[in-house]
């Protein structure tokens, strides 16, 4: 069986057993759930930075979906396509990815399902070098030890609104297994490390990528409205991972969800004010949701 073994354990998050368990536990324990949750939840919305700065964020949502649903049988996880240029979205087919915390198995049905219905390829080479799904799983090894995943990178187009059309329709059909889809974002780059200062420089123009440019994102995604958040992220430059999100909420509301629920919105300055006492001219912008 093909094994994905990790590309940035010990950058991202810990590459070792205990510092790993070590630091979820941080990580759950840093942001409890506060909003009231669905009755059930079908997907969710995570960040995909080192654990240092967004993995609280990632925490909750799946902290949210285990609240929710004791098991699960199958994350699918739409990642960023950061290095991956193809229009079809690209899918993880068979094997397992490594973490620290043991293998994640691919879910071969639900691979072969997607594949029949023409919204992706199978392609595991893209996911080489991609780390916005690997960051998540040793979140779900933890929480759902015996779940199995199927990745998919989503480029940034109406593709990805297909694929979670078809996903949607899939999980529908499927009565035995509870799927979960989790599309791997973050938000606004801001700040002459990113070329991306329409607003200027100093701590107004960092509060504007926050406060309205990735909230633009965040309203979009809320309002499960793929097609508003795909223009608005290349006109905006709100989004890394917009493909993923808009195939996320794509299949929630393909599966009759009608709105997102908001856990956490933050940014890497905030985080490196609280955590270490300094801010910097950039910034990132990391979001929470479940739907």
């Amino acid at each position: 069986m093909p094994e994905r073994k990790p590309v940035v354990a010990s950058q991202f998050y810990p590459g070792q057993r205990d510092a790993c368990l070590a630091e979820i536990d941080q990580c759950l324990r840093q942001r409890p759930l506060s909003e009231p949750l669905p009755e059930t939840i079908v997907a969710g919305i995570v960040p995909h930075a080192g654990w240092a700065f967004s993995g609280d964020l990632a925490a909750m949502v799946f902290a949210a979906v285990k609240q929710i649903h004791e098991k699960v049988d199958t994350f699918c996880i739409l990642g960023a396509a950061h290095g991956y240029f193809q229009p079809m979205p690209a899918l993880y087919e068979s094997g397992s990815w490594i973490t620290p915390l043991g293998q994640a198995l691919i879910d071969g049905e639900l691979a072969a399902a997607v594949l029949a219905e023409g919204a992706a390829v199978a392609d595991a080479n893209a996911h080489g070098p991609e780390h916005s799904i690997e960051v998540q799983l040793p979140f779900i090894k933890h929480l759902f030890p015996d779940a199995k995943i199927l990745p998919i990178i989503a480029g940034p187009n109406k593709r990805a609104i297909r694929l979670g059309e078809r996903l949607g329709d899939i999980i529908a059909r499927d009565r035995r297994k509870k799927i979960v889809c989790i599309g791997s974002t973050d938000l606004t780059h801001y700040g002459p490390r990113y070329g991306f200062t329409p607003a200027g420089m100093g701590p107004e123009a960092l509060k504007w990528a926050t406060c309205v440019n990735d909230q633009q994102f965040i309203d979009m995604a809320l309002k499960l409205d793929p097609h508003s958040l795909l223009a608005n992220a290349v006109e905006k430059c709100n989004a890394c991972g917009a493909g993923a999100a808009a195939a996320t909420i794509t299949a929630a509301k393909t599966l009759g969800k009608t709105e997102g629920v908001l856990l956490a919105h933050t940014n890497s300055n905030d985080v490196m004010l609280e955590k270490m006492g300094t801010s910097a001219n950039d910034a990132v912008g990391y979001t929470a949701i479940v739907f």
